[in-house]
């Protein structure tokens, strides 16, 4: 974790190998071979992961990074990685080479670090330059350029911490009021009609959210997090912000299923976290943003939802959710309520990852049931990425095949699953100043069920419709440029609107290629 590092004013950061604990005083073996004793301020927050600790937890043998007041040897805040305890008799410098802190770990503490007072900054982004070509007589061919830029500002207040973040696109002007092509995709509308085969294009104005923590004990804490855009306790991680997610340039299917709501305007929530548990709730207006994707779309917060995570290490996270969502569809009219449950795992080493996340999600509607499934996976190593997705997702049928609201007992009755399998992989060929520039491409393969393969007419109250269907076996495919710009304090992924920031693990990218954890979901 590499010796003293950085400072502010009259704080230092050590680093280093726990050698004796005795009391509120412990003595470390800092790497650059310098031994130090600290005393442990009482009022100290003191963290492995997401779990408060105590004094008593620290064990000879942990590395911790300290927040040390450089008058008086007095730590103000305490790090721990998890390590195994190393045996009280043991010289540190006998450990292993693989036991000593590397390089890019220093790094990532650096960056980890909040300061004593002050604001601290983040950021991210991503832009995809996109050929895409969808396959089928309902597919298209096209350049789209989908993109996002998130900020945050952080800094203590009293013993809490206050985050405010904001999240912006340009898709209204790179990717267009339609979207982009992606067959069996449905949700939102555009000129009064349903948007069918086609992903409609993120707002401007994705988030402009407070978050605010403070521990109420010292494994407890109590969160409130809100304004005008944001997304409420409902499902897992948004997928662009996913890890597992990280190199496709695409919306799942499932999207209307899972994760829609991450662009709500008017949102308040609240969490309780405890050890590796959080438990939410919020009120939220989940009336589905107009075509007009450059304001605000503010609504009354009549819809709720609650949502419990289960973190049992830094690796694994699971979460269940579920919504009451009031007159989420601008052409449908009726309630919904979306249920959810997913898990992912995410393991990192130095430059290398691999991102791993499945999930299960359900829509009750007046009109019926429909269902999805997805598991998705990305595994980077170097300066190379291969992803991957595959989909089961049950589709209104009626509205893939005539692009209109069609609600009788003969539509309702349809069933059908679509399968979609996608495979892809990115090479990043410049890295320069922080920003990454990678070429990739993906493949994306379809099971369509016999309902969607051929055209068939539907009859509605006043009038008929006859849709075009999908044919046996479509094949979609994109060749992209992908560029990152610098995020000196690590890539935001697997972050959530409402996830507390203090008191939860914040692991970062190296500096080279894109690896970073980020905090997970301190606003995702």
């Amino acid at each position: 974790m590499g010796g003293v590092a950085s400072a502010q004013a009259d704080t230092e950061h050590l680093r280093g190998t726990v050698t004796k604990v005795a009391g509120a005083t412990i003595t470390i073996q800092a790497t650059d071979n310098q031994t130090r004793t600290i005393t442990i301020d009482p009022k100290a927050m003191i963290m492995r992961g997401n779990a408060h600790l105590t004094v008593r937890d620290v064990k000879v043998g942990d590395r911790v990074v300290l927040d040390v007041d450089r008058t008086g040897s007095v730590a103000t805040g305490v790090e721990l990685e998890t390590a195994a305890a190393a045996p009280a008799s043991r010289a540190p410098q006998s450990q292993p080479p693989s036991a000593q802190p590397s390089q890019a770990e220093s790094q990532q503490h650096d960056h980890m670090q909040m300061p004593a007072q002050g604001w601290q900054s983040m950021q991210d982004g991503i832009l995809f330059g996109t050929f895409n070509r969808q396959g089928s007589p309902r597919g298209d061919k096209e350049f789209v350029a989908q993109n996002w830029y998130m900020g945050m500002l952080m800094r203590k207040m009293g013993t809490g911490m206050l985050t405010l973040n904001g999240m912006f696109s340009l898709d209204p002007a790179t990717v267009g009021k339609s979207g982009y092509a992606e067959i069996f995709q449905a949700g939102e509308a555009l000129g009064g009609r349903p948007l069918i085969d086609r992903q409609h294009p993120h707002d401007l104005f994705m988030q402009l959210a407070g978050v605010w923590r403070i521990p109420v004990t010292d494994k407890t804490g109590f969160t409130v997090a809100g304004g005008p855009a944001g997304e409420p306790a409902l499902g897992p991680v948004a997928f662009m912000h996913r890890a597992s997610a990280a190199e496709n340039p695409t919306a799942p299917l499932g999207h209307h299923t899972f994760d829609s709501t991450h662009i709500s305007y008017g949102v308040m929530t609240a969490a309780v976290d405890h050890g590796p548990w959080v438990v939410e709730g919020s009120l939220f207006n989940a009336r589905e943003p107009d075509e007009d994707r450059w304001n605000l779309d503010f609504g009354a917060l009549d819809s709720v939802s609650g949502r419990v995570w289960f973190r049992p290490n830094d690796e694994w996270e699971f979460q269940g959710s579920t919504g009451f969502l009031k007159q989420p569809e601008e052409l449908e009219p009726g309630n919904l309520v979306r249920t959810t449950f997913s898990g992912s795992w995410f393991r990192r080493r130095e430059m290398d990852f691999t991102a791993i996340a499945a999930g299960y999600g359900v829509n009750h509607k007046d009109q019926g049931n429909h269902a999805g499934f997805f598991t998705e996976a990305t595994w980077h190593r170097g300066m190379n990425s291969v992803y991957g997705r595959f989909e089961a997702q049950q589709p209104e049928i009626s509205l893939l095949l005539t692009d209109a609201i069609i609600d009788t007992p003969e539509t309702r009755a349809l069933r059908g699953t679509v399968l979609a399998l996608t495979v892809g992989g990115v090479r990043d060929f410049v890295h320069t100043h922080g920003f990454e520039l990678g070429l990739g491409g993906n493949v994306s393969v379809y099971g369509v069920p016999d309902v969607l393969q051929t055209g068939r007419g539907f009859c509605g109250t006043t009038s008929c419709v006859l849709g075009a269907g999908y044919g046996s076996s479509p094949v979609s495919f994109h060749i992209f440029l992908r560029v990152r710009p610098p995020a000196p304090m690590g890539r935001m992924w697997n972050m959530r609107m409402s996830q507390p920031m203090l008191g939860h693990s914040m692991t970062t990218e190296h500096k080279a290629p894109a690896l970073a954890r980020g905090f997970p979901n301190a606003l995702e």
